[in-house]
């Protein structure tokens, strides 16, 4: 089917969506690796409108954005479908998808670096968004049932990434009593070998954002606010 490219960074959850998506596929890639602090040529011609990961190359011509590049891939390779077929279940794939990048990773990230006297409020808005998660996958195996699907690979990287923001704001996003179900569901499907194999954990995450100083950028922030 062609030449195809990743253009993608390693600490990124949306980037790592990609990969899980085309090693589940069984297509081979090229991974090249962005540094977004310096972005490079090849990024820029790609993805020239918003300038970010990840790109999907495919046969010289680009596929932007996490969400759109899983749908390319799905039904670019027929193998191992991530949609259903159904019209019905598909759209509230996609509804769920849109609810997880626009309301929990953000809420999380909200509550991460909320004021101290806006932290309980705001990290409660991030358990309300990881509640509807938690009922979403209760009594499943996956959240599209017995095979890895779209959302699954959405939300696969949230467990992780949560853990992080707990660590840099101070915070406790993700209660194994409160959300028996996604935590279940998030202990196993990070055990799955092609997606344990590439997956941001939370140290490295950590570790980046204090070598880089956005760590203390944040804290900084969140201190004068309340001053």
């Amino acid at each position: 089917m062609g030449e195809v490219k990743v253009i993608g960074a390693s600490l990124s959850s949306f980037c790592c969506r990609i990969e899980w998506a085309l090693k589940l596929k069984g297509v081979e890639y090229e991974y090249i690796e962005e540094d977004l602090t310096n972005k490079s040529p090849i990024l820029l011609q790609y993805n020239p409108v918003h300038k970010k990961v990840p790109v999907l190359v495919h046969n010289g011509k680009p596929v932007a954005e996490s969400l759109v590049i899983l749908e390319y891939i799905d039904e670019t390779w027929q193998e191992n479908p991530l949609l259903p077929k159904d019209p019905l279940e598909k759209s509230t794939a996609r509804f769920w998808a849109r609810f997880v990048d626009e309301k929990c990773i953000l809420s999380a990230w909200a509550a991460c670096r909320a004021q101290e006297h806006e932290k309980e409020k705001a990290v409660e808005s991030a358990q309300e968004s990881l509640g509807i998660i938690d009922k979403l996958i209760e009594g499943k195996k996956f959240f599209g049932g017995e095979t890895i699907g779209f959302l699954d690979l959405v939300v696969g990287s949230l467990p992780n990434w949560l853990k992080f923001l707990e660590e840099l704001g101070g915070i406790k996003l993700v209660d194994a009593e409160k959300f028996p179900s996604f935590h279940e569901w998030s202990k196993k499907f990070v055990e799955i070998p092609i997606i344990k194999e590439k997956i941001p954990m939370p140290e490295d995450l950590i570790n980046y954002f204090t070598t880089s100083g956005l760590a203390k950028t944040i804290r900084d922030s969140a201190l004068a606010n309340n001053k």
